[in-house]
């Protein structure tokens, strides 16, 4: 049975192909939101997110998908006047920023490439910057459910701590939280809730392309009460949460979800 006030509404996943962004997808979807994903998928891993897409479908929720790169302002000019012509105004319920495009290279390597200014550009613009963007244009596209809709971005512990190869990541992760506290305050006449969901580590894909990920995955075991990873469905279960009309007075927090982890 769809939740009160999810049935019909839409969701919009701005990274959505795998990880925390599909997991979301499917669990939205499970609760009769119908779904929107926007990510850059490269044809030799389409088959399981198409799959998925396929499972939503078949249940009777109506998917739209969009295979290109929601970072670049003409593409993002595209989807939303495509939506406007296909969503009624005023059908979408959140919208979810998981975008995972970050530059991994260290800040100092005497054998290999160091950070550019252009790899921090691109990080931040990815991570951080492009929530902005598609929070302001969907507000004045009048897509999002008028004075409760919810803006959910995520984050990691990264943000305030030092990771090797991590620095670029870590300060697009520390203005994402920055924006999202400011969406929450300068979007609340909307009725704009804006929150941010702090992952403990998750084993994705995302986290694979860390450098020393195997180590970090050790250490997480290790220090977590429950002595596990966090899972991507933990942390689309919060979003479903935040999604609620019970979770209307949640706005500018950054929540931890991971069992514990950032305690120890």
């Amino acid at each position: 049975m769809a939740v009160q006030g999810y049935h019909n509404k839409w969701a919009l996943i701005l990274g959505g192909s795998s990880g925390l962004g599909l997991a979301t997808a499917q669990k939205l979807a499970q609760n009769g939101m119908h779904i929107c994903i926007v990510h850059r998928t490269r044809r030799s891993a389409l088959p399981p997110f198409e799959n998925a897409v396929q499972e939503m479908v078949d249940a009777g929720i109506q998917v739209l998908q969009y295979n290109i790169d929601a970072t670049r302002d003409t593409e993002r000019d595209t989807i939303i006047n495509d939506l406007v012509n296909k969503v009624s105004l005023g059908q979408f319920k959140v919208l979810v920023h998981s975008i995972a495009r970050g530059n991994l290279k260290p800040f100092y390597d005497t054998d290999n490439k160091t950070l550019t200014t252009t790899d921090f550009h691109i990080t931040l613009d990815a991570m951080a910057i492009s929530l902005y963007d598609w929070v302001s244009a969907f507000a004045k596209a009048n897509l999002f459910t008028p004075q409760d809709a919810r803006v959910i971005a995520f984050t990691s512990e990264g943000s305030s701590r030092a990771w090797k190869n991590y620095g670029a990541v870590a300060a697009a992760k520390a203005a994402l939280e920055a924006v999202v506290r400011n969406m929450a305050l300068e979007f609340a006449p909307l009725g704009i809730k804006a929150n941010a969901i702090q992952a403990g580590v998750t084993d994705t894909e995302s986290l694979r392309r860390i450098p020393g990920s195997e180590t970090l995955i050790e250490h997480a075991i290790t220090r977590n009460p429950y002595s596990r990873l966090t899972r991507p469905e933990d942390v689309a279960n919060v979003v479903y949460l935040l999604c609620s009309d019970e979770a209307a007075w949640i706005n500018g927090a950054i929540i931890p979800v991971d069992g514990g982890e950032h305690i120890i």
